[in-house]
């Protein structure tokens, strides 16, 4: 508890997150080029962000572009935002807040890519209205991402790989569908840049293969 505490405090402290101890939480709804990263350049974001591996990945790779990671677990948060501070990734932010309430900080269109990395499966049918490819927040994504801006799943799990699957293909606004059940082993691996959460080298550890799947609406 003593450590989560002093881990809280630094974030509070720290530029690039944004958390509720801030005054710039209530005010970067459709400001986040403006009032954070001061550029005008594209916005990836990464939902239920953990560690923040893959922001921090992808920051690495492209300078060129913004990258958000958005968990409610702040120490989680704490050690992506340690890295990027560590590494001077001024392209890399975190958002502290439930994935439910993340049209409070996105305005519609505002959003170039999501990218949803080893979500919690929600395996149990009660669950499944929570699942983060589910109807309510796929509604959700399509408004925040501007027009022919993807979303990306990257997972271990197969059932929320094949629901996944399912519910996108049930729907009559997805296009470019593309998806893999082996992704180390497909022609999609390039867009996954190969970069590695923990999550993913400890269900990989198991045997499990890595499932991806992308699509714009």
């Amino acid at each position: 508890m003593k450590r989560k505490l002093e881990r809280f405090k630094i974030i509070e402290e720290r530029g690039n997150v944004i958390e509720p101890t801030k005054p710039i939480y209530k005010t970067i709804k459709g400001n986040w080029r403006k009032e954070h990263f001061r550029n005008d350049r594209p916005i990836t974001v990464e939902l239920a962000c953990g560690r923040g591996e893959y922001s921090v990945g992808l920051g690495r790779l492209f300078p060129d572009r913004n990258y958000i990671g958005v968990d409610v677990k702040g120490e989680r948060i704490w050690k992506g935002s340690t890295v990027a501070e560590e590494e001077n990734l001024t392209n890399v932010a975190f958002l502290r807040t439930h994935i439910l309430m993340i049209e409070n900080f996105f305005e519609p269109g505002e959003l170039d890519e999501i990218w949803l990395t080893f979500p919690d499966p929600r395996p149990t049918k009660r669950d499944i209205k929570r699942r983060l490819t589910s109807p309510r927040f796929m509604e959700i994504y399509k408004r925040l991402l501007r027009p022919g801006g993807y979303v990306r799943l990257k997972t271990d799990n197969t059932i929320l790989y094949e629901y996944t699957l399912e519910e996108t293909q049930q729907r009559t606004d997805i296009a470019d569908l593309k998806y893999t059940s082996d992704i180390y082993a497909s022609e999609l691996r390039p867009e996954c840049f190969d970069i590695k959460t923990r999550y993913e080298e400890a269900f990989a550890a198991k045997g499990e293969t890595i499932k991806y799947l992308r699509f714009h609406f």
